[in-house]
């Protein structure tokens, strides 16, 4: 015949000490069945559990109870902790801007000028600046031809301002370029040296087509020596001698 069953109104609990290995000391208790268990657990013979309010715990470690205790402090720095996960996540979930790296073909306003290489939102290039061809996507490929074209226009400006350098030391060492003009009373010509004038004489002298928008004069009405000035570049300027005699 089985063993009986005890029902827990009816059973005496009496408890007792065991130490553990890792030196806390579970208090268990024991039923009418002589079997001893955890205070957390159920008599296996008896099915009898023991209440929680019987359980308790002494702690024999003084370094690992401060090792292993969770105080208010611990919790609170724990809720921050999640606090802060949470926020950290959804930023994390924010959506990004997806953003383009394109060229101008051309000035956009409040964008950037041409030739410039910009950052642009996708949309913005998508619907406005690619069906427009005022933009295009920036490639290895693209970059490769810019530096390229870059390169053949720096070479290209050396050789402007090279031949400029050159035309500026012909014209300040042919000498003074000689103007003849109707003379008047004293020093004085009839009418004046113009810019068109001096031209003329470097095309007859030198066989040098020059721009006369390029050429400063001072006021000429009389004879004598005066100094002009030849913008042959932006960065070299000839000045000549012009003499200017009557006849």
């Amino acid at each position: 015949m089985g063993r009986p069953i005890y029902s827990p109104s009816s059973q005496q609990l009496q408890s007792k000490a065991k130490k553990s290995d890792n030196g806390i000391r579970i208090r268990l208790v024991e039923c009418n069945c002589s079997n001893s268990y955890s205070s957390d657990q159920n008599c296996k013979f008896c099915n009898i559990f023991a209440p929680m309010a019987s359980t308790s715990l002494s702690w024999t470690s003084s370094s690992w109870l401060q090792n292993h205790s969770f105080s208010k402090n611990s919790t609170a720095d724990a809720a921050k902790t999640v606090d802060g996960a949470s926020l950290l996540s959804v930023v994390a979930q924010k959506k990004a801007k997806k953003l383009r790296k394109v060229i101008l073909k051309e000035d956009v306003t409040a964008v950037g000028k041409k030739g410039q290489l910009m950052d642009v939102k996708a949309g913005y290039f998508r619907n406005y600046l690619l069906p427009l061809g005022m933009a295009q996507i920036v490639t290895p490929q693209l970059i490769k031809e810019m530096k390229m074209e870059d390169e053949r226009i720096e070479a290209e400006k050396k050789r402007v301002k090279d031949e400029a350098q050159q035309l500026a030391t012909i014209f300040e060492t042919v000498g003074a370029f000689k103007v003849k003009r109707k003379g008047g009373k004293g020093k004085q010509i009839f009418g004046s040296v113009t810019a068109q004038d001096l031209v003329d004489i470097i095309k007859a002298q030198l066989q040098r087509d020059v721009d006369k928008r390029i050429v400063s004069l001072p006021e000429i009405r009389e004879t004598g020596e005066y100094v002009a000035e030849l913008k042959l570049h932006p960065d070299v300027t000839a000045r000549v001698r012009v003499t200017v005699y009557a006849n």
